[in-house]
């Protein structure tokens, strides 16, 4: 869990990134980040307990941890000897950065992805404290990731476009070519999508560890179905968290003043 500070904080780091790390393209990252604030501010990683992540703020937290495992990874690599050429840092965090975009939803009011879970007994007997919103079409994550970049005239590289698009490596069938290649010529011609999709699995595994060892990501029960207002569904999403001392409408007022 997180507190209210430490939602405010990440936030901070995350956008203090998109202008340090892509000069040229940081216009139009700010301008999707600006639209998508509050959602992504506040949304989980995962819908499931036992996943990662899933409470107010996970979503930004996972993504910084990614990050921190892939600059890492990239650090150990290196040292062993490994080839790292064919890409550059900026390829390697804007990868790392993006990569499960997607799960913040389509543009406009109502279109996010998570949307608290109001069943008592789908939180309590399956853990599930987030459900998928059913009014968005059905999207896999990265696709959806990369749709956005495009819709906001965001370039990429193709080795950014490619690491993000298959950085769930063997665990989506669809990325099995990529990753089991028959011949020389089929394979990689870099280790970045295999560091993504190593930095996103440690990620996860270290979130659902602590979740594990110290079983505090539940959050509180909800009483009633809560209104589809932009104000009550953040409300709602970020209250599901109950070490947060500050109602959400104080948090985002503040960081606005800083």
């Amino acid at each position: 869990m997180l507190e209210a500070q430490e939602i405010k904080d990440n936030w901070t780091k995350y956008r203090e990134l998109v202008n340090t790390s892509f000069p040229t393209r940081k216009t139009q990252l700010n301008k999707l980040y600006d639209e998508f604030e509050e959602r992504l501010m506040f949304m989980p990683a995962s819908s499931m307990a036992h996943y990662h992540n899933a409470f107010a703020g996970g979503y930004v937290d996972h993504v910084l941890r990614v990050i921190d495992c892939a600059e890492t990874l990239y650090d150990t690599w290196k040292k062993m000897d490994a080839d790292m050429s064919g890409y550059t840092n900026e390829e390697l965090l804007f990868s790392a950065m993006h990569h499960d975009l997607g799960k913040t939803g389509f543009p406009g009011q109502g279109n996010e992805v998570y949307q608290t879970e109001t069943s008592d007994w789908h939180r309590k007997n399956m853990g599930r404290l987030y459900k998928h919103n059913e009014k968005i079409p059905f999207t896999m994550v990265p696709d959806l990731s990369l749709f956005l970049l495009h819709k906001y005239n965001v370039n990429m590289s193709w080795n950014e476009y490619q690491a993000i698009k298959i950085h769930d490596g063997i665990y989506d069938d669809a990325n099995k070519p990529y990753f089991i290649s028959r011949s020389a010529q089929a394979k990689l011609k870099t280790n970045l999508p295999v560091i993504l999709h190593h930095a996103d699995h440690m990620a996860a595994q270290i979130e659902y560890e602590r979740w594990r060892n110290h079983k505090n990501g539940t959050p509180v029960k909800t009483s009633e179905k809560s209104k589809t207002t932009k104000s009550n569904a953040l409300k709602n999403l970020a209250e599901s968290n109950p070490d947060i001392k500050e109602s959400i409408s104080d948090i985002f007022s503040s960081f606005k003043e800083d």
